[in-house]
C-alpha cells in the first residue's frame, strides 16, 4: 500500500453509515445484484476454498476438477493414499501440504458427524455457531468458514474478506490500517445490518472485491475516478485533497 498519513478511525455509528453509503455506490457502479458464482454443496465449497489458498483461481479450479474426476466422493478422497490425492491436486500450490490437510479435515468432519462427510446440518445453525464449528477445524480460518457458508448452496449470510475487500476497507477507514485480515471479518461484518440476507452480504463482498480489482489497486490506485473518493481519507490525502 502506498505511504500516506494514517487516518483517525471514525466512531462506530459513522463507520456504519459510511459502510452502507459505500455499499450503495459500489453496488450501483459494478451492477449488483451479482449472481452467485458457485453451486457447490458446503463440503465441496470447503474443499475448494482450502485448495485455493495462495493459488490462482484457474489453477485451484483445475485442481478441484481433477480431484473430483479421480475421486467421485469425499469419503474416497479421505481414504485414498495421500500420494494419489497429491497427484490429483498437483496444479495448486503446495499440493504436498494440502493433500494430507484435506484428508485430515475430512477425517475430522467424519468423526464429528459420525457418518459420511457432509456439512448440510450447518443450515440449521445460527451464522456465528456455524462459523465457530467450521473454524474449530484445524486449518479453517474466518475467510474459509465464511466462503463455505456464503458461496455454497447453504447461502448463509457470512461475509468473507479477501485481500481486495480488506485493502478497500482500510483505505476508507472502515477498519484500522493495523487490522489484519482475520480480525477484519468480525469488524466489517458488525458494520452491516444484522437482518441482511445472503444476497445482500454477497453483493457487499463482491462490490468491494470488484472495486479493489478495477480501481483501488494495491499499486497506483485510480483515485481520480473512484466513486467513493469523497469517503476515502487515503485517496484524498494521496491526491492532496485532504480538505474536501
Amino acid at each position: 500500500m502506498s505511504a500516506s498519513p494514517t487516518p483517525a478511525l471514525p466512531d462506530f455509528p459513522t463507520r456504519q453509515a459510511k459502510a452502507l453509503l459505500v455499499h450503495a455506490r459500489l453496488c450501483a457502479e459494478y451492477g449488483a445484484p451479482f449472481r452467485f458464482f458457485s453451486d457447490k454443496d458446503a463440503l465441496s465449497e470447503l474443499i475448494s476454498a482450502l485448495l485455493s489458498h495462495r493459488t490462482k483461481n484457474a489453477d485451484s479450479h483445475r485442481a478441484y476438477q481433477q480431484l473430483r474426476a479421480r475421486f467421485p466422493t469425499w469419503d474416497e478422497v479421505r481414504d485414498a493414499p495421500t500420494a494419489e490425492v497429491e497427484a490429483a491436486i498437483s496444479d495448486c500450490t503446495w499440493p504436498e501440504q494440502k493433500a494430507p490437510r484435506l484428508q485430515a479435515v475430512l477425517r475430522e468432519i467424519g468423526q464429528r458427524c459420525g457418518g459420511p462427510c457432509n456439512l448440510d446440518f450447518l443450515a440449521d445453525k445460527p451464522v456465528k455457531e456455524a462459523r465457530a464449528w467450521l473454524e474449530s477445524i484445524s486449518g479453517v480460518g474466518p475467510k474459509t468458514s465464511a466462503a463455505t457458508l456464503l458461496f455454497s448452496t447453504l447461502r448463509i449470510p457470512a461475509m468473507p474478506v479477501d485481500s481486495h475487500h480488506h485493502r478497500v476497507a482500510q483505505r476508507l477507514a472502515l477498519i484500522s490500517v493495523k487490522t489484519g485480515p482475520d480480525a477484519a471479518h468480525a469488524q466489517l461484518e458488525a458494520l452491516l445490518p444484522s437482518d441482511w440476507d445472503a444476497q445482500q452480504v454477497y453483493d457487499h463482498h463482491e462490490a468491494f472485491m470488484f472495486h479493489g480489482q478495477k480501481c483501488c489497486y494495491f499499486h497506483s490506485p485510480a483515485c481520480g475516478r473512484c466513486v467513493v473518493l469523497d469517503q476515502c481519507p487515503f485517496g484524498q490525502a494521496r491526491l492532496g485533497r485532504g480538505g474536501e
